[in-house]
């Protein structure tokens, strides 16, 4: 009979292993507070942890000369003195030492009586300081300030670089409305006031319609939608057209139920179908035909905008993707930039069009995307 040998829980790695997770782990509980930015209520959030990988009696940070927040021993005596060293240390440029001289104190068991001042910088600004307390000056004390101080200015400038992103992605969404808005709006009024004597009742039904697509595309909050609230946009955008064209103009629309909670870039589909409503019905008398799928295909959703129009150069086509201001393709560069910025280069336009042929526009979406939520 074998005997087997019982089983024994082990440690995982060596204490050099374990030393290191606990740093990365107190990392990244700090790192969402400062990808917000140097404010107050960041630097409250992640000094306790900044504290923690440190292993000091205190620490402070300031933005400027201003204190924003002090975690640890002595803060009723020494915190109005970060001012005055966070503005030497600014002045000079580099990580200051700072030595009892430095630090007036009058209690004698006071763990604080030395310290280690590091700039933190953005893109070559110094925007404030993080400033390490505790009995002693040491060089190990001044490399590890040093080093936290440049993996939060990392923090800090990510933040930064995120709310220029944002910045941008507002900028696009009101140029793309600046430039749909006179195309729609005139002509849409034109069609309902075509009815308001014929049929008034009707008349009625469009104007609300206009007002619920208007509301929507106006709208001043959020970067994201969901795929149904986009869908319905452009619903109401078809509707109108619609009654612009008449017969002239017919949709066929096929979406699976699966893929309506997706969220995707605002106003990512009014211009593709805005494209397809022109292009489709220029220059022809019998009309055109407008087809919108959506479908689920695993991780991906893949919408697709396709018109049997008069289709489109190829190398123009090009030049809309690339933001080419001289192209009549309404929104086709915004949106794909968008969307690239989005969920990455993997997830831009495809476009497939010739002169005579038509044009189908291309769409992935991925389902799940970190940080991306309506």
């Amino acid at each position: 009979m074998a005997l087997r040998r019982p089983w024994r829980r082990t440690h995982l790695g060596s204490e050099a292993d374990r030393a290191t997770f606990r740093t990365l782990h107190t990392a990244s509980l700090a790192s969402p507070a400062l990808r917000e930015g140097l404010t107050v209520e960041s630097a409250e959030r992640s000094i306790r942890h900044l504290r923690t990988l440190l292993g000091t009696p205190a620490v402070a940070l300031t933005d400027g000369d201003r204190l924003l927040a002090w975690d640890g021993a002595g803060s009723g005596h020494h915190a109005a003195q970060t001012a005055e060293l966070a503005t030497a240390t600014l002045e000079r440029g580099g990580t200051r030492l700072v030595d009892p001289d430095d630090l007036t104190c009058a209690q004698p068991d006071c763990p604080i009586r030395a310290g280690v001042v590091s700039p933190l910088v953005i893109e070559e600004r110094l925007v404030g300081t993080l400033q390490v307390f505790g009995p002693y000056a040491t060089a190990s004390l001044a490399r590890a300030a040093d080093e936290v101080a440049h993996w939060v200015s990392g923090q800090l400038e990510l933040a930064e670089l995120d709310a220029s992103r944002r910045r941008l992605m507002e900028a696009e969404v009101r140029a793309l409305r600046a430039q749909i808005s006179p195309h729609f709006i005139y002509n849409s009024l034109g069609a309902i006031a075509s009815f308001v004597r014929t049929d008034p009742e009707r008349a009625r039904d469009l104007l609300l319609e206009f007002a619920d697509f208007t509301r929507y595309s106006f709208r001043k909050h959020g970067e994201f939608t969901t795929l149904s609230e986009e869908l319905r946009s452009v619903e109401r955008y078809l509707l109108l057209e619609q009654a612009r064209f008449g017969d002239r103009l017919r949709v066929r629309l096929s979406v699976a139920p699966e893929v309506l909670p997706t969220t995707v870039p605002f106003l990512c589909l009014q211009p593709l179908v805005e494209n397809a409503v022109r292009h489709g019905l220029s220059g022809t008398q019998q009309g055109g035909r407008i087809r919108i799928s959506a479908a689920d295909l695993g991780q991906e959703c893949v919408i697709e905008v396709e018109d049997d129009g008069i289709g489109e150069d190829p190398e123009k086509v090009r030049r809309a993707l690339a933001g080419d201001d001289a192209s009549d393709s309404i929104g086709l560069g915004n949106v794909d930039s968008r969307l690239r910025n989005a969920f990455g280069d993997d997830f831009g336009l495809v476009v497939e069009t010739a002169p005579g042929a038509g044009t189908k526009v291309t769409v992935r979406i991925p389902k799940f995307a970190s940080g991306v939520h309506a």
